[in-house]
């Protein structure tokens, strides 16, 4: 049965009911700092997530500080973002790149740190993102008082499941999720089959407020140049961090029933690391075969102002992850006014609308998702169609201002149900 949710409205369409005036909030993310170079196998989609929440709330007249760990020998301190916006490096662990999956022995470090700050001035109150921040951030709110939201992003239990013996994630990782999911006032899930998730884990539906994640609309946009056209009729594209569980295995596998089209897979390490890199190896292994490896291309990891170019070169973008827990590179390529084919998990299954923006396909299945893009490149009106229906889709959901919005309007409803005690600014 699928739990009530408790509805949010996403942008000027909702309104705004309650009026908060200016907060004072503390974004926590850990590992996924706004200030990291994207593209690495901890630096995605959580990145950008928090990066553009903090300005989209600063947009709205907010201050925010986004707490991350530091991972260089820079000292710690105060980094400006943006107007409105500091990053605040906090020292816990070694002063160097580490893996995610390594950061929680530095967890009580970090929350200890918080907490200390928070004594000298506090937010009006915290959201974490990710487990491993809301261990930190929950030990530090309860110390203070202050209330606390959080936003997983990704969940273990979905993690083990996909990915059994290859998970690398700590054992204690779904016992804190579901402590840090009791233990908080709201929980920003950013999609419904994360709710569906976390009331099998035991933590209730009523607790979660729904607000997904959002897209520039501004810098996706199907105005603009394109990237240059390869050799074939037709291009599909791939984008995304280069890890087994993003299905590019299953698009190369696709790409053989597809003839007079090449695959382009946007990024990982960048082009002159490419060949060092296991999963390129592995991906090209698969495309030689297929008999396809003249077909298949790999950019590497490019810079932001490059990735709406590709998408917009684009016949249609693929999206075979094999889970998805929500999934930015959809909202990116319809906002582009392209296509999308996604594997019809998580949250995909809230963006990509079947068939007005695009198909969704069951997961690891190359002939399915073969299938589906060859029926769009066989058809142009389609394609256009469902571009137009995409890009319409994101400005009426999806842009980070009606996102800022759903999220400030969560804030209000914890801070009035249980007021906290508020720092001086």
């Amino acid at each position: 049965m699928t739990p009530t949710l408790s509805p949010l409205p996403t942008g000027p369409l909702g309104g705004d009911p309650l009026d908060p005036g200016v907060l004072s909030i503390a974004l926590v993310s850990e590992h996924a700092s706004p200030l990291a170079v994207l593209g690495g196998v901890d630096a995605g989609g959580q990145n950008v997530h928090v990066a553009c929440l903090a300005g989209a709330l600063a947009d709205r007249g907010h201050r925010v500080t986004v707490y991350t760990r530091r991972d260089s020998p820079d000292p710690p301190g105060r980094v400006p973002l943006r107007d409105g916006v500091e990053v605040h490096l906090v020292p816990a662990g070694p002063p160097e790149p580490l893996p995610k999956d390594e950061l929680l022995p530095y967890m009580d470090e970090f929350g200890h740190y918080l907490a200390g700050v928070w004594r000298r001035r506090a937010p009006d109150l915290v959201h974490s993102h990710f487990w491993m921040s809301g261990l930190a951030a929950l030990r530090a709110a309860r110390e203070r008082g202050l209330p606390l939201l959080h936003t997983y992003h990704a969940l273990g239990t979905v993690k083990r499941r996909h990915q059994r013996l290859a998970d690398t994630s700590p054992p204690e990782r779904i016992p804190c999720e579901i402590e840090v999911g009791l233990g908080c006032d709201r929980i920003v899930a950013t999609c419904r089959d994360e709710v569906v998730e976390l009331a099998r884990m035991g933590i209730p539906a009523h607790k979660a407020a729904i607000v997904p994640c959002g897209v520039d609309t501004d810098l996706f946009t199907p105005k603009g140049q394109a990237a240059p056209p390869g050799p074939y009729r037709h291009r599909i594209l791939q984008l995304g961090r280069l890890v087994p569980r993003k299905g590019a295995a299953v698009a190369v596998a696709a790409l053989a029933r597809l003839p007079d089209t090449e695959l382009l897979v946007v990024g990982g390490p960048p082009k002159d690391r490419l060949d060092d890199d296991p999963e390129v190896r592995r991906l090209r292994g698969i495309a030689r075969d297929a008999g396809v490896a003249d077909r298949v291309r790999f950019t590497g990891g490019v810079p932001s102002d490059q990735v709406p170019p590709l998408l917009r070169s684009a016949d249609v973008v693929v999206c075979p992850a094999d889970y998805e827990p929500f999934g930015i590179v959809p909202l990116e390529a319809m906002a582009c006014g392209v296509p999308v084919v996604a594997s019809a998990v998580g949250g995909q299954l809230d963006t990509v609308a079947d068939p007005g923006t695009g198909r969704l396909v069951p997961p690891r299945d190359p002939e399915a998702l073969a299938r589906a893009v060859a029926g769009l490149l066989a058809d142009p009106a389609a394609r256009e169609a469902c571009g137009v229906a995409g890009r319409r889709r994101v400005l009426s959901r999806y842009g980070w201002g009606q996102v800022a919005a759903a999220t400030e309007t969560a804030y209000c409803e914890v801070l009035d149900a249980e007021p906290a005690a508020t720092g001086a600014g």
